[in-house]
């Protein structure tokens, strides 16, 4: 058991080694072979980046885009989530449903008619249409929905109607709070999806100077004559803020995962 724990963190661990090691490497030296040790050619390969593309307002372009997402879509998610948990309506379980069936529907397929739309609202080449559909996220209502029927009892909510809180109040004092581990679990992989994401900010955003991080490191591979060693340097400043994601929200993304198969 503990040999294969220790083969996967090596699995997992190399790629991101190579690539930091690649970001300190020349072209001619990426070609050649493999390196298991830091280069010199560091400033060079942030020389380049910073002569092509301004990186550094990609990043910020970036954070612009998917710290409002992950915020909407956690409350609003968090919100729905609540109403099919807590809540009995009519067609709630087919309301349900439909909600997870657009989690079977490839985004891709509809990004034309989403085009189409922004263009008609004058949407175009601005943040708004890459942040506002985040208020809509299937996976994370699926998920919390679960989390909160398993983990916070009715009797908790019934208290509080009965000391004479509102729904909203009790929604933002108490549900909030307690299912934060969920939250906080699917806000940090709504972070990664938005933080990568290439197709949309490419076909939404036309000026330069509001293109994201991937897409910027898209760009390096034509502007350089795929000059290796600027992309690796690119993927690895983009990498940086998922890493520290990933530390920050990994032990609600543990108790989140866990909680709801101990409840059960």
């Amino acid at each position: 058991m503990y040999a294969f724990l220790i083969i996967l963190f090596f699995v997992s661990i190399v790629p991101f080694y190579m690539m930091i090691i690649n970001s300190t490497r020349s072209n001619t030296e990426i070609s050649q072979g493999i390196y298991l040790l830091p280069g010199d050619q560091l400033k060079a390969n942030y020389a380049i980046i910073l002569k092509k593309v301004n990186i550094w307002r990609g990043f910020v372009s970036s954070v612009i885009i998917a710290v409002p997402a992950v915020l909407l879509s956690a409350f609003f998610s968090a919100l729905t989530a609540y109403g099919f948990a807590k809540f009995n309506f009519k067609f709630k379980e087919t309301l349900f449903w439909i909600v997870l069936g657009t989690m079977m529907v490839p985004q891709q397929l509809g990004l034309i008619g989403y085009y189409d739309l922004c263009v008609r609202l004058g949407l175009i080449d601005s943040y708004a249409p890459l942040i506002l559909p985040n208020i809509a996220n299937a996976s994370m209502v699926f998920f919390i929905r679960s989390y909160i029927e398993s983990s916070i009892p009715d009797s908790l909510i019934e208290a509080g109607l009965i000391d004479g809180a509102g729904e909203l109040y009790i929604f933002n004092r108490l549900i909030l709070p307690l299912a934060m581990p969920a939250i906080g679990t699917m806000s940090m992989f709504t972070f990664i999806y938005k933080w990568n994401d290439l197709i949309n900010p490419l076909v939404l955003l036309n000026s330069a100077e509001k293109f994201t991080l991937p897409v910027l490191i898209s760009n390096i591979r034509g502007l350089y004559e795929a000059n290796f060693g600027a992309i690796y340097l690119g993927v690895t400043i983009s990498v940086v803020p998922i890493i520290l994601v990933v530390v920050t929200f990994s032990k609600s993304l543990i108790k989140g995962l866990t909680v709801g198969a101990v409840k059960g």
